[in-house]
């Protein structure tokens, strides 16, 4: 017999609230995926190697799994508004400490450590809050809150390219500073009239934090096989589609449009998770990868490259909206961003993995067959660990 939640003191209709202030931080804190807009300038006025800046991607996406792990942990320091309006400062901070930027230490120091832990610390708190007040639709809701940041990739994308071209890069970094604490503060704002709150209070009878134990492992094993794939076409898309024999214009086309087609792909697999088991829906989405792979092993052509990554980013994206919608089925709203938390580091490992071993190929062979293969064999694996995942979640009765 399971046990229902209590009902929170929080009217429903303030969810609202805590959705836009999600919004409002998560588009400016997804342009970390538009970093590589920044590297050309950087590179020419700091004479730093591009090897040496791909660290600072590199740590800023730890850092995010470090803010994201460790977000748990301040639920009862303080109120959510203050927590998310200090989070955003501190990674606002970071940001005006890079534009400053005399060498690479401090662009480590300033994007890649405390930019990433602060916008880690962020995304978890307004995440959270959401679902300690959603009541129904987890997965619809928690798939539109990952397709943020690759929305606000697609945002930040010209909007930086156009302001390196007018003022150079420290002031497209302090600009996006100021955009972070300007949202920060309505953000904190609404997370105050939405009336989020982090924790159930001690008077509802709360329940222990939910173990994670097998499921967390088979659902975090999924995600971070879809993930090395879908990461390796969201970095390296462009370079990938000028392998295959891509114009230039095409390539940028595509890299762009796969952007947005992994965005409303993590709607979709939050959206399908409300109507179909997780499994199942994580299968589908790993099987479109797979034959995204096939396509471009079998059939080697700048459009099939393009047609081939789309699949592959879309599986990605519909893995990416699934997990983040299976995690609210499998445990309890109070658990959502611990668990959520935990599984990022998934995403950080698979960041440093396939992406970084399919350059190394590249280097080597000047070609991406090998890594597209080895993409492919993600795929499958990840349809073999979909299959052992519970079909049904604590609401069912799982």
């Amino acid at each position: 017999m399971s046990v229902a939640t209590p009902a929170l003191p929080v009217r429903a209709e303030r969810l609202w609230a805590a959705l836009l202030a999600a919004t409002l931080m998560n588009l400016p804190l997804g342009s970390v995926y538009a970093f590589s807009v920044l590297l050309r300038p950087i590179e020419q006025e700091l004479a730093i190697p591009r090897s040496a800046l791909s660290l600072v991607f590199g740590l800023a996406t730890v850092g995010f799994t470090v803010g994201s792990v460790g977000a748990a942990f301040l639920y009862r320091v303080a109120p959510a508004p203050i927590l998310v309006l200090a989070s955003a400062l501190f990674a606002a901070g970071g940001l005006l400490m890079a534009a400053t930027a005399s060498g690479l230490a401090q662009l480590l120091l300033g994007y890649g450590i405390v930019f990433g832990t602060g916008g880690g610390v962020t995304y978890i708190l307004l995440q959270q809050g959401v679902n300690m007040l959603v009541r129904r639709r987890q997965g619809l809701v928690n798939g539109y809150i990952v397709s943020l940041y690759p929305m606000g990739a697609m945002i930040a994308t010209p909007a930086f390219h156009a302001c390196n071209e007018a003022f150079g890069w420290r002031t497209t970094l302090a600009g996006l500073a100021t955009v972070l604490v300007a949202c920060g503060t309505a953000a904190a704002l609404l997370a105050r009239h939405g009336g989020a709150r982090l924790v159930v209070p001690a008077a509802s009878a709360a329940t222990r934090p939910g173990t994670l134990g097998p499921t967390f492992f088979k659902l975090s094993t999924t995600f971070f096989l879809a993930a090395s794939a879908g990461l390796m076409v969201l970095s390296q898309a462009r370079e990938i589609v000028a392998a295959y024999g891509g114009a230039a214009a095409l390539a940028v086309g595509a890299t762009t449009g796969i952007t947005g087609a992994i965005a409303l792909a993590r709607i979709s697999g939050g959206w399908l998770v409300d109507r179909f088991a997780v499994p199942s829906v994580m299968c589908a989405a790993h099987a479109v990868a797979l034959s995204g792979g096939l396509l471009m092993t079998l059939l080697p052509a700048p459009f099939t490259a393009v047609l081939g990554l789309g699949m592959v980013g879309l599986g990605y994206g519909f893995v990416s909206g699934a997990t983040a919608g299976g995690i609210g089925l499998y445990w309890r709203p109070a658990d959502y961003g611990r668990v959520a938390g935990r599984t990022y580091i998934a995403w950080c490992l698979a960041a440093v993995s396939l992406p970084v071993l399919a350059g190394y190929l590249f280097d080597t062979t000047r070609a991406y067959g090998t890594a597209v293969l080895i993409a492919a064999g993600a795929n499958v694996a990840g349809i073999a660990m979909a299959l052992t995942m519970p079909r049904h979640g604590w609401r069912e009765g799982g």
